[in-house]
């Protein structure tokens, strides 16, 4: 039989080449596999692959006999995991080897990529060695042993892009993804439909989330995938994405991999690898991993689209709005057996067939029956025993659907570790005190001043036992260790080590340890943290620290703690939330703070008196203003009860309330507090001080919102001269109010000198904080709309305010109130240069996102109206877009006065629609009495009034009065040559007899 199925003879020893090569391998070589199949094409050899894992009922000699169906030779790709497939009882391999395989030697031959000791009779297969060689060596090796001459390449040419990394050369970027599992068992099918999707997918869409239950083995899967496929890929990146802010930042730190210039601000980070990855520059073939993303809410955010591929691990179906979904079944029972057998050899089939259904086929709990098994060599019977006759009250089955008998076989293991191993117990309870996830357990030896309990002192000083207790919890697949920092596979001291345990193993451990001890290792765990503190949060160098803190505080208990030490830490992560943007997790994180504090602290407590600063801050940075107002209305209230007085606390309270009424639109209450805030401010601490710098700050912005747009400068001229005096040109606050002095310049019309001076301050912020800081931002927005009103250059401006506006959405999100800003400027950009659909579609946007988050009364929310009504009225509904405008007007004039410049500009265009609408004796009526207004408010020559007296012209002559139409035309004509130029498209409007509009930029300070 074995005759008839030869297909033909290598006869390498003759020199010929052989006709075709299969080259048979496990799934685990399928880098190596695909290599050797594109040298063999190189010179002109037919090849083809087969991914073997012959049935373990199947006789060896039957399924080596069938790969001799095929024609040629058979190249077997060996290692010490090739003779566990199956697995087969011992001996049957090297018998396979003597007798079928010695008596077909010619048609096999092999290569062996280990330097482990193979079977004995691995020897009639004359196996070459290519481990540890380099690529020609490697590819030398494999000619000399398949009789292929060394020549030059005589097969078909591939371009660059396709040719295949050799195996051994790792991706030039590989960050941080978990070390390869030598034991990963079966799901070959499984991978490779993967691979088919994200292969197969449209370009930009290539992304899949790999769904399933915990303790399925999805990050298993996505790892193997990552080492399994990673000479498809020139950057391989893993985003642990359990925390949010976690996530965040691992996935900004690929910037600096991709050498990406950018700050440490997060969402800038974010914003250039995004930008990177749907370019595709500098590498077009990347995987990004994100593992353990269970909320979808940043998936618009985050999620990258490009050329390259990405992968999800999750338990939340929603993901199939954003990706493809792979629904990541328990191990088939071939798997699950061979798993238990190859773990624990003394396992028969039948025995591991038992426990497999026992476990219901789940991944984890194997895993860990397979690691009890082999370490114990327990009998089988035995141990399921044990498992069915387990009581463990304390702990209940998972909703996860985790199996009740893998409960019981933890619990056996702890104990058994109690008896054999008491410091890995002292180690599981350590990381039960921490969080799930990432476990930075090195902070123990990284600080060992820190007051740790007898029990765990020996970690700091018995190097030796700490690696041995994590050894053991490795071995036991409790643990799994994990490297943090550089990708080039540097060594980490056990003071950087960081371990990974599952949310569900956690969970188990947690209460299986639990005991006399638990509270003493939480307090540890909280010194720790404290310990681990940078202590300035405003430094983004800390950020990545602060991230990886941030997790641990709650389990810990450092939110109940009364140590001054700990409650710093634990404000200071709160201010790492306030400074890097990340306002959704400070704003959670601040109500668990204060929930605990509430019972044991006073709330004139100085540590509360902070904490109600810092909740206010980010409360007011993530648009829920009414709520910052009502907390800080509180505290000063509570304040001014209060002696002995507190006066510096009530200046920093009221200077909050100031912020809020701002906010809240309530701009007169703000300006009269405000000022009393700064001249307390120059009283306590001097004219010098960062508190009155800012007080000084928050009274221009005031000022600004007031539409008192000379004294507002006039304010930030003398705060930025104070700025640059104390703080330097380069502080970010200088900058800020750099920003601030430019803004004013702009609402007074000069508009070429505010354009000057925010070229140069743009420059400065990308120098000090980089092109992706929010403040930065903010200074790019006011650049675009200086080179908006000041008319001369316009190239690519459309394309820049989309821009500005989608990375605005990258860092706040689309309807917070800044990205909201930036949009309605957008949409008045594309309604005047005449995209309507696409304006009327913004416009609506940012007026409901406005109504939603301030009210319809406010005065932002109203003034966004006579935008919305600007489009309607250029698409020609005129009787729609007089009446919007007439409601804005009247709800303008009554929140802000009638001499408000919003007031003014919305009454400009409510004159326009009357006239518009045959109404020209009532626009003339209003078109006169607002540029009496305008002219009182702003000057004569303001841009608003000279607008406003062009409109009146066009009424006038409307109702024929051409003589006082002409006279006003002309001097209109004659300012606006003179202060805007001949050619600004203002004059050029004017000149056409075009009539006027007003834009209203909606900017809550």
């Amino acid at each position: 039989m074995a005759e008839q199925r030869s297909g033909g003879t290598a006869d390498h020893g003759a020199g010929r080449a052989p006709e075709h090569v299969l080259v048979v391998f496990p799934g685990y070589h399928r880098p190596w596999a695909t290599w050797i199949n594109q040298r063999l094409d190189a010179y002109g050899v037919r090849a083809s692959q087969q991914r073997w894992d012959p049935p373990r009922e199947v006789p060896l000699e039957d399924s080596l006999g069938d790969l001799l169906l095929a024609r040629g030779q058979v190249l077997l790709v060996l290692d010490d995991w090739f003779f566990q497939l199956g697995p087969r009882p011992a001996g049957e391999w090297n018998d396979a080897l003597r007798g079928f395989v010695a008596a077909h030697a010619d048609r096999f031959a092999a290569v062996n990529l280990t330097n482990r000791t193979l079977l004995p009779a691995t020897a009639v297969l004359e196996p070459v060695n290519l481990w540890g060689v380099g690529e020609e060596e490697a590819e030398a090796r494999l000619l000399s042993r398949l009789g292929i001459e060394p020549r030059r390449a005589t097969g078909r040419r591939l371009p660059a892009g396709a040719l295949v990394r050799f195996p051994d050369t790792p991706p030039e970027i590989w960050g941080e993804i978990p070390r390869r599992n030598p034991r990963f068992t079966g799901r070959d099918d499984l991978l490779s439909e993967l691979q088919e999707r994200l292969m197969d997918a449209e370009r930009g869409n290539a992304a899949c989330t790999l769904l399933g239950m915990s303790g399925i083995g999805k990050t298993q899967i996505a790892a193997e995938y990552a080492h399994r496929f990673s000479s498809d890929y020139d950057v391989v990146w893993w985003v642990s994405s359990d925390d949010r802010n976690v996530q965040r930042d691992r996935f900004g730190e690929l910037a600096a991999e991709l050498g990406l210039a950018t700050g440490n601000e997060p969402g800038e980070r974010i914003r250039a690898v995004r930008e990177a990855l749907r370019r595709g520059a500098p590498h077009s073939r990347w995987l990004v991993v994100f593992d353990g993303w269970d909320d979808t809410d940043g998936a618009g955010v985050i999620l990258p689209q490009g050329p390259g591929h990405v992968l999800v691990t999750s338990r939340n179906r929603g993901w199939g709005d954003y990706t493809d979904i792979l629904e990541i079944p328990g191990f088939d029972r071939t798997e699950s057996t061979a798993y238990l057998m190859r773990r624990a050899p003394h396992v028969t089939a039948p025995e591991a067939d038992e426990v497999a259904a026992e476990f219901g086929d789940v991944p984890l709990p194997l895993v860990q029956a397979a690691a009890w098994l082999g370490e114990s060599r327990m009998d089988v019977s035995e141990y399921l025993h044990m498992v069915r006759e387990g009581r463990i009250s304390a702990v209940e089955p998972s909703g996860d659907g985790f199996p009740q008998a893998s409960l019981t076989s933890w619990s056996i293991l702890i104990n058994r570790l109690r008896r054999a191993q008491p410091q890995a117990i002292d180690v599981l309870s350590l990381c039960a005190s921490f969080a799930p996830g990432r476990i930075p357990l090195g902070l123990i030896r990284a600080y060992p001043q820190a007051d740790l309990p007898e029990d765990l002192r020996w970690m700091v000083t018995d190097l030796a036992a700490w690696s041995r207790a994590l050894d053991t919890l490795v071995n036991y697949s409790v643990l799994t260790r994990e490297t943090r920092g550089p990708v080039n596979n540097a060594e980490v001291g056990p003071h950087q080590e960081s371990v990974h345990m599952h949310r569900l193993v956690h969970d188990i451990v947690a209460r299986l340890t639990e005991g006399d001890h638990r509270e003493a290792h939480r307090k540890a765990v909280r010194t720790l943290l404290a310990e681990a503190d940078p202590g300035n949060p405003m430094d983004s160098r800390h950020w990545p620290r602060y991230a990886e803190l941030l997790p641990h505080l709650e389990p810990s208990g450092a939110l109940l703690s009364h140590n001054p030490r700990v409650q710093t830490a634990v404000l200071n992560c709160l201010r790492y939330c306030f400074r890097s943007g990340e306002f959704k997790a400070g704003v959670q994180l601040a109500e668990k703070i204060r929930g605990h504090w509430s019972t044991f602290m006073d709330p004139l407590d100085q540590p509360m008196l902070d904490l109600t600063t810092q909740q206010g801050n980010i409360l007011r940075s993530f648009g829920r203003f009414r709520e910052a107002y009502d907390l800080d209305l509180a505290q000063r209230d509570r304040l001014a009860a209060a002696q002995p007085p507190n006066g510096l606390g009530t200046l920093l309270s009221n200077n909050a309330i100031c912020s809020d009424l701002r906010f809240l639109g309530q701009y007169k209450e703000s300006e009269t507090l405000q000022r009393q805030v700064l001249a307390d401010a120059e009283r306590l601490l001097g004219e010098s001080e960062f508190s009155t710098l800012v007080a000084r700050h928050n009274l221009g912005v005031t000022l600004r919102q007031l539409g008192r747009f000379r004294e507002a400068y006039e304010s930030d001229a003398e705060t930025l001269a104070h700025s640059e005096r104390v703080l330097g040109k380069r502080h970010s606050h200088t900058l800020n109010s750099s920003n601030a002095l430019v803004h004013d310049l702009r609402l007074l019309g000069q508009y070429r000198e505010a354009l000057a001076r925010q070229e140069s301050n743009v420059l400065r912020h990308v120098q000090v904080l980089g092109p992706q800081h929010l403040q930065t931002l903010y200074a790019r927005t006011q650049l675009a709309l200086c080179r908006r009103r000041e008319g001369g250059f316009q190239q690519d401006l459309g394309a820049t305010m989309a821009s500005l506006l989608d990375q605005l959405e990258q860092v706040h999100g689309r309807t917070h109130y800044i990205t909201l800003t930036s949009l309605n400027n957008y949409a008045n950009y594309l309604r005047e240069h005449g995209d309507l659909d696409h304006a009327r579609e913004l416009s609506r946007e940012a007026e409901a996102g406005y109504r939603a988050l301030l009210g319809p009364a406010h005065p932002v929310a109203t003034g966004v109206l006579a935008n919305t009504a600007l489009v309607l009225q250029a698409s020609g509904e005129r009787a729609d877009a007089l009446a919007i405008l007439e409601a804005a007007l009247a709800g303008l004039t009554s929140s802000l006065g009638s001499d408000h410049p919003w007031v003014l500009g919305c009454a400009l265009n409510a004159g326009a629609a009357r006239n518009f609408n045959g109404r020209v004796h009532d626009a003339a009526e209003l078109s006169r009495d607002t540029l009496r207004r305008a002219r009182h408010t702003l000057g004569n020559e303001h841009p608003l009034t000279l607008s406003c007296q062009v409109a009146l012209a066009t009424d006038l002559r409307g109702l024929r009065e051409t003589e006082e139409a002409g006279k006003l035309e002309e001097d209109a004509l004659l300012t606006l040559t003179r202060t805007l130029g001949a050619q600004h498209p203002h004059t050029l409007s004017a000149r056409q007899r075009n009539r006027p509009y007003w834009d209203f930029e909606a900017n809550l300070g």
